[in-house]
């Protein structure tokens, strides 16, 4: 059998007809699979949504200037906002070790480290303030945002030293002296001291362990 040559002709444009409208079809295809893939939103960081300020059917463009929409927190990883006084963030520094305590859990002490300092200062009742960032690691998911914390950060690290209360030492003829109890009475001790804390002096010469010192309301 014999095929025309106005057939062949004919078959020739059919086919490439029906190639160009699959290949259409695959980048109209390709379009819509583009499209769909800016319909999911990767998180850059594992957590949790703390928030969602857009509503279901709601549009949201892509740009420099697009709104914050969703909230997400790493609550394994969160940081204390500590307010220094002015009087003491001299002594503060990166790497200082702090512990902290929360009202949700008054007897567990929690761990962190001093990481910045913010140069500018803040003004609260006309105290002058330092936020100083503590960086703190949340495992067990006990601690939430915004939760309030009592800080305590540590300068100095003295171990196994003998320390009295603040109010029992006394300032006599120029000298550090406490009182100890000996034989039923008072009895002056010279003193040198050493750290000191809110609550505590480190003593260093005039005293042992085991003296019964004297505070002032016992006086």
């Amino acid at each position: 059998d014999f095929v025309s040559r106005d057939k062949v002709d004919v078959a020739e444009r059919d086919y490439k007809t029906a190639l160009a409208q699959v290949n259409q079809i695959k980048e109209t295809i390709k379009y819509k699979e583009t499209q769909m893939s800016y319909a999911t939103i990767t998180a850059p960081i594992s957590g949790v949504i703390a928030s969602v300020s857009t509503q279901e059917g709601e549009t949201v463009a892509a740009g420099l200037n697009a709104p914050t929409f969703v909230n997400i927190i790493d609550l394994s990883r969160l940081q204390v906002d500590a307010y220094v006084d002015e009087t003491d963030i001299g002594k503060i520094k990166p790497g200082l070790e702090a512990t902290f305590t929360v009202d949700s859990f008054p007897e567990k002490d929690f761990k962190g480290r001093v990481t910045a300092v913010y140069p500018k200062a803040t003004i609260q009742d006309n105290v002058v303030y330092y936020i100083t960032i503590i960086s703190i690691e949340n495992p067990e998911g006990k601690l939430k945002p915004d939760m309030t914390a009592n800080v305590i950060i540590n300068l100095k690290k003295h171990e196994n030293v003998l320390t009295v209360p603040n109010r029992a030492i006394k300032r006599e003829r120029g000298k550090r002296v406490v009182y100890v109890l000996e034989n039923g009475r008072p009895v002056q001790k010279v003193i040198k001291t050493g750290w000191k804390d809110s609550n505590y002096t480190e003593i260093i010469e005039g005293l042992k362990e085991g003296d019964r010192v004297i505070i002032e309301e016992t006086m």
